[in-house]
Order: C-alpha cells, then sequence, then structure tokens
C-alpha cells in the first residue's frame, strides 16, 4: 500500500513538473517570432527609409512601359509630382538617350526591352534621361528585371545616378586629349606623305634593303596614325560631336570594299576571307564610311585571331521586319569566358598569349559598337575557345519613310 502510494506522489510529481515546460515553451516560441517579425519590420523600414532618401533615382517600370512607383530623387531629377507620374509611359518621362542625343525609345537599344527580353541586368548605362530640356541631366543607370510571384506583370527597377557634374570634368579632359591628337595628326601625315615621296623614287633610286626598312617605318606610322584618328573618334563621341548622315545604301558593295582592302592582310596571315550573301538583299538605312569602318574594324580583328589555313565569313540576312543581321565569323582561337564581359571596354587588353602577340590597343570594338547603337542597332559575339567567334550586329533596313 505505501509503495502504491509513493508511485502515485511520483506520477503527480511528475505531472506537476511537465506543466510548466510547455506553457515556458510557448512563451518562448511566440517571444521568438515576435522577435523575428519586429526585425522584419525594422529592416522594411530601414529599406524604405534608404529609398526614400537616397540621392539616387529609383524607378519602378511594368513591362506595359507604365511607371509604376518612383523614389523622391527621381521625382525631383525629372521635375514632375510623384503621384502625378505613377501610370504615366516611361517615353513622357524619362525618354532615355544615349550619350549622342539619339531617342532609345521604340529601338531594341532601349535599356527596358534589353532588360527584360533577355531577363537579364543592365548595369552602368550611360544615358541622357528627361523629356524636360532644361531639366535633362546624365547617368549613370542600372536596369534589373523582376517578376513578382503574386502579379502577371514583368518589372524592371531602374536606377540612375546623376554624373553631371563628373561629365563636365571628362569633357576638359576630353577637349585636351582631341586637341593632342589633332596636334599629332598632321605631322604624322607628314611623315606618311614623305616616306611614300621616298618609296616610289621621288628622291632617287634605292635598294631592296632600303625599301623594306621605309616599308617597316611607313607601316609603323600608318599604325599611329589609325590610333590618333581612333582617340579623336571617341573624344568627339564623348563631346557630343558624332553624328550619322544616314542614306540609302546596298550592305554587298559595301563588303566587296572592306573585304578587298584586307585582302593583302589575310594572304599575308595566310587566311581565307568568304562572303556569304545574295546580290539582291535588302537595302540598309546607314551611314557607309561609319559602316565600313565596323565592318573594317571586325573583319581585322577576325583575321588577326585566326591561326593558318582558317576562314573569315562575312554573312547577312534579315534580322526583323526592320532590322537586318550582319554577322563576321572565323575559324580562331576564341576569347576566354574571363575577357567576354570586357570586349568591348575602351582599351581592354586581354592577359591571353595570342593577344599579347597580336599587339593592338583596345578601341576597334568599343568604336563599332558606338557606331552600331548610334544606328539603332545592338551588337553582340557568340564565342567557342579554340573553335572560333562569331560577331553579329544589327543595322535598320531602308524603307520610303526613311527619308522623311
Amino acid at each position: 500500500m505505501r509503495k502504491r502510494i509513493q508511485k502515485q506522489t511520483q506520477i503527480e510529481d511528475m505531472t506537476d513538473v511537465s506543466v510548466p515546460v510547455v506553457a515556458e515553451s510557448s512563451s518562448l516560441e511566440e517571444t521568438v517570432n515576435a522577435t523575428i517579425e519586429n526585425t522584419s519590420v525594422k529592416r522594411r523600414h530601414a529599406i524604405d527609409a534608404a529609398i526614400v532618401n537616397t540621392s539616387d533615382a529609383i524607378i519602378a517600370i511594368r513591362q506595359d512601359f507604365q511607371l509604376t512607383y518612383l523614389n523622391p530623387a527621381a521625382a525631383t531629377k525629372l521635375g514632375i509630382a510623384r503621384q502625378d507620374a505613377v501610370g504615366k509611359s516611361c517615353t513622357e518621362l524619362l525618354g532615355c538617350q544615349n550619350l549622342n542625343r539619339m531617342l532609345l525609345c521604340g529601338t531594341s537599344s532601349c535599356p527596358l526591352t534589353q532588360a527584360l527580353e533577355k531577363q537579364t541586368s543592365l548595369p552602368n548605362e550611360e544615358l541622357i534621361l528627361g523629356t524636360d530640356p532644361l531639366r535633362r541631366f546624365e547617368a549613370s543607370a542600372s536596369v534589373n528585371p523582376i517578376h513578382l510571384v503574386e502579379d502577371d506583370f514583368s518589372y524592371a527597377i531602374f536606377t540612375a545616378r546623376d554624373m553631371s557634374a563628373l561629365k563636365v570634368a571628362n569633357r576638359v579632359r576630353s577637349n585636351f586629349v582631341s586637341m593632342v591628337s589633332h596636334e599629332l595628326r598632321t605631322p604624322l601625315n607628314s611623315v606618311h606623305g614623305f616616306i611614300d615621296l621616298l618609296l616610289q623614287g621621288h628622291m632617287g633610286e634605292m635598294n631592296d634593303e632600303q625599301r623594306m626598312y621605309l616599308g617597316y617605318t611607313q607601316e609603323g606610322v600608318q599604325q599611329l596614325i589609325s590610333i590618333v584618328e581612333d582617340i579623336l573618334f571617341m573624344s568627339r563621341s564623348d563631346l557630343g560631336q558624332f553624328e550619322v548622315k544616314q542614306q540609302e545604301v546596298h550592305l554587298l558593295g559595301l563588303v566587296r570594299q572592306v573585304v578587298l582592302s584586307l585582302q593583302p592582310q589575310a594572304i599575308k596571315a595566310e587566311v581565307e576571307l568568304c562572303l556569304d550573301m545574295t546580290a539582291n538583299g535588302p537595302a540598309l538605312f546607314i551611314d557607309p564610311q561609319r559602316i565600313k569602318q565596323v565592318l573594317n574594324n571586325l573583319v581585322a580583328n577576325a583575321i588577326k585571331f585566326t591561326p593558318p589555313g582558317g576562314t573569315v565569313t562575312v554573312s547577312a540576312s534579315q534580322h526583323d521586319e526592320h532590322f537586318a543581321m550582319i554577322s563576321v565569323s572565323d575559324t580562331g582561337y576564341g576569347i576566354p569566358t574571363e575577357d567576354g564581359q570586357h570586349v568591348f571596354e575602351r582599351f581592354y587588353q586581354s592577359n591571353h598569349s595570342q593577344q599579347s602577340k597580336m599587339g593592338g590597343y583596345g578601341l576597334g570594338l568599343s568604336i563599332a559598337r558606338l557606331i552600331v547603337e548610334q544606328h539603332g542597332g545592338t551588337i553582340g559575339f557568340d564565342t567557342v575557345v579554340n573553335k572560333g567567334t562569331t560577331f553579329y550586329f544589327t543595322l535598320p533596313l531602308y524603307d520610303d519613310r526613311c527619308e522623311v
């Protein structure tokens, strides 16, 4: 009987102990949840405060190009009340232009279109923003696509930092570079001209060895002239002094001129140049001299980075109802993965062994992109290391409206 009473007492003691443990556990869980919720609220408030108080313009744009949000900095920069901006088209308020003041809205170069179509972020796009001439500003913009689960629409978050003050300093630098380059060009052209006279025998007959060394000198001077011309081109572009003179052009004749001029370089490199184009292709609305410059840069690069016995092919096809696609393909070394994101940067030099052998100064592809974008097109590339690279770009087709 005593043992039974002791067991019952033990059971009651165990029961008494277990009740507060459950209560304490429940209280602890509630405390943890409350702490987490409180932290989340504080974090949201901190993020909201950062967006509201930042000096960078932050704008949310729906896939149908309507503004759904803009922070106070964006409203101030664009000169519009926040409540009035929501629901308006980004063309009405942003009117994105490239640095050459070409309107990007409605073209394939529109940063919002590119980000939403490719579903990839566009960092550090240099744009001129604003539709009011008195409020336009140069900005470094990033466009990041997002998709909300509870919403059928896709959005892009547009972040822009005013670079106007920095651009003023850059213009001073560009003016200086332009002036120095211009002063260099005149004496270099004189040297080139006198070497040409010597090679033609106007200063007396020369032996083969003298001609060979003068030929090397002429090549070096020509390379310096090309560098100076490219630097002048980029400086003028930075200053907004670059424009294209578009007209109706048939591409095949233009490509043949480029291929013919680069044939000696291809023969020396033992590379075959091929054309994959039809004579009755559609006319383009382009600046022939500028596009010849693009083709020259791409084909010359392809020859340079293709081993002996390889081929370089220029082809064209219709991209869509408004643009043609031109491609320059090679069977060369390809572009290493680590260099892919830098190929269009100014003065970029790869550490790849072939780059050090081939030389160059890293402006050709930057200039090509600038010219293509000024025509409203886009440029890109596909590459496989040790198999080859294809650079492709789009150009506008000609129609009767182009002359209006």
